[in-house]
C-alpha cells in the first residue's frame, strides 16, 4: 500500500480555522467602491483597497471527499519545512487542495473610521442674535447648526458584519450611525438665556486708520457680532476670530511683528480685540489672559487699556462669572468702535482705575497700570485684578522705509535744529 505524508502543520490550521472567514479570491479583479453616508449625503468612500487592508489571507488545506485532483496531490503541504510529513491513504491525496481563507484586521478597521470620523465630526454652532434696545427682544441674526459625532463602534460592527455575512455583497452605500449635539442657543429658547439688559460697554477711537486697516477692523468685528457665551465659559478671542489671511477678507495692513512694523494680512484687528478687552472689564468679567502692544499704539488711547492678539498666541480670554448668558453685538459709529455686553443686570459694581503712567521715557516707551474691582451685590469684592503694561520705544519696531536715526549733527543744521531732531527721534 503506498503511504502518503501530510504535514501536521495543515493538520492543525484545518481544524483551527477562525470563525470569522471569507473567501476573497472572487474579489480580486473587482472594483468596488461603497458611498458612506449620513442623512443620504455622502461623507466618505471605502475603496476594494481599504476592504483589503480590513483583512488577513492565510494558506491553508482543506479536505473535501467530493473534491478529485491529480494536481495538487503532491504538495499537500504548504510549508515544506521538516517535520512536514505524516501519512495519509492515497485516497486523501487526492481530495485535498490548498485554499484561501481571510480573518477579520480589526485593527484596520478602527483606524479607518477614526480617521473617517475626524472628518465628520463637527461641534455646534450656536445661532447668533440680535438685542433690540427699543423693545428689548432678541431677533436671529444667523441661525444655529447642531453638531454630530460619527457612532465609531456602531460603523465598526456595521463594516464587520458585512465582511462576515458575504463580501461579494458589499453595498454600494452604506448609511453611517451618527449621534447629534444639539447647539445651546437656537430662535426658540432666547427667552431662557437671561439676556435682559446692558451690562457693560467697551469703546475705541480709529480716527486716522487707513482704508485697508478699517477693512479689516470691520471684517473681525463681524466674527463676534451676535457671539452668545455661556455661564462659565471661557471666552477666547483667537477661537473666535479664525484664521486671518486673504482668503477669509483680511487686507494687508501694518502688525508689529518680529522686532518690525511691517504689512500683514490683518493689521488693525487689534482694534477689535482691545474693544472687546475693555468692554469685559467694564463688564466685570474675570479676565484670564491679556498681552499690551510692544510700543504703545496712538489708535489704542488710552495707553494702558489695549489688548494685542496674534493667531494662535496671543489671545485675549475671559470667564463669563454672570449667572447667565451674555450677548455681544458690535456697533461702528463713525470712528468708534462699540462693543455692547448684553445679559442680566446681577447688581454688581464695577470700579476701574486707570490707566496711570508711573514711567515715561523720552523715546516713547513706558509703563503704565490700571486696576479692576468687581463689588457684588452683597458688598463682597469677587474680583480685584491689576493689569500692567511695559512698552518698548517705537524706535525699536522701524516702520517699513524707516532710514537709520542720525547720531550727530550734520554740518548743515542748526543748534536748534538738531535739538528738536533729537527731541522728536528720542536721543540722548
Amino acid at each position: 500500500m503506498t503511504i502518503v505524508k501530510i504535514s501536521l502543520l495543515c493538520i492543525i490550521s484545518i481544524v483551527f480555522i477562525p470563525n470569522i472567514v471569507f473567501a476573497t479570491n472572487i474579489l480580486d479583479n473587482d472594483i468596488v467602491v461603497t458611498n458612506l453616508t449620513i442623512d443620504g449625503k455622502v461623507k466618505e468612500h471605502l475603496t476594494l483597497s481599504d476592504i483589503t487592508t480590513f483583512t488577513h489571507k492565510l494558506p491553508i488545506i482543506l479536505y473535501d471527499k467530493n473534491y478529485n485532483s491529480e494536481i495538487e496531490k503532491n504538495s499537500l503541504c504548504i510549508n515544506k519545512t521538516e517535520p512536514c510529513l505524516l501519512t495519509s491513504s492515497i485516497r486523501q491525496s487526492f481530495t485535498s487542495h490548498k485554499e484561501t481563507l481571510t480573518t477579520i484586521n480589526l485593527p484596520a478597521i478602527k483606524t479607518f473610521v477614526d480617521d473617517m470620523a475626524r472628518k465628520i465630526d463637527t461641534n455646534p454652532i450656536n445661532a447668533k442674535l440680535y438685542f433690540d434696545t427699543n423693545t428689548n427682544t432678541i431677533t436671529e441674526l444667523s441661525p444655529h447648526n447642531d453638531g454630530i459625532t460619527l457612532d465609531t463602534q456602531k460603523t465598526i460592527s456595521d463594516i464587520t458584519k458585512i465582511l462576515k455575512n458575504d463580501i461579494t455583497k458589499f453595498p454600494k452605500t452604506l448609511e453611517l450611525s451618527y449621534k447629534k449635539i444639539p447647539a445651546k442657543v437656537t430662535d426658540k429658547n432666547t427667552k431662557e438665556l437671561g439676556i435682559t439688559t446692558l451690562i457693560g460697554q467697551g469703546v475705541s477711537d480709529f480716527t486716522g486708520s487707513t482704508k485697508s486697516r478699517i477693512h479689516n477692523i470691520t471684517t473681525a468685528s463681524e466674527r463676534f457680532n451676535g457671539l452668545v457665551i455661556a455661564p462659565n465659559e471661557e471666552f477666547s478671542f483667537t477661537s473666535v476670530l479664525g484664521p486671518v489671511d486673504g482668503e477669509h477678507g483680511y487686507k494687508e495692513e501694518l502688525v508689529i511683528k518680529d522686532n518690525e512694523t511691517k504689512p500683514e494680512f490683518g493689521g488693525g484687528i487689534c482694534q477689535v480685540s482691545t474693544t472687546a478687552f475693555r468692554g469685559a472689564v467694564f463688564t466685570g468679567l474675570k479676565i484670564t489672559q491679556r498681552h499690551n502692544h510692544s510700543y504703545p499704539v496712538h489708535y489704542y488711547l488710552p495707553t494702558g487699556f489695549d489688548a494685542t492678539v496674534y493667531v494662535p498666541s496671543p489671545d485675549l480670554r475671559f470667564i463669563n462669572n454672570t449667572p447667565n448668558y451674555i450677548l455681544i453685538n458690535i456697533k461702528i459709529d463713525g470712528h468708534k468702535l462699540i462693543f455692547n455686553y448684553y445679559g442680566t443686570d446681577d447688581g454688581r459694581k464695577v470700579i476701574v482705575d486707570g490707566p496711570h503712567v508711573i514711567n515715561r521715557q523720552p523715546d516713547g516707551s513706558m509703563k503704565t497700570y490700571f486696576t479692576q474691582t468687581v463689588i457684588d451685590k452683597t458688598g463682597h469684592v469677587i474680583i480685584d485684578d491689576i493689569f500692567k503694561s511695559n512698552y518698548k520705544s517705537p524706535k525699536d519696531y522701524p516702520h517699513p522705509g524707516d532710514v537709520a536715526k542720525l547720531t550727530k549733527k550734520p554740518d548743515n543744521w542748526s543748534k536748534s535744529q538738531w535739538k528738536r531732531y533729537k527731541t522728536e527721534n528720542g536721543i540722548q
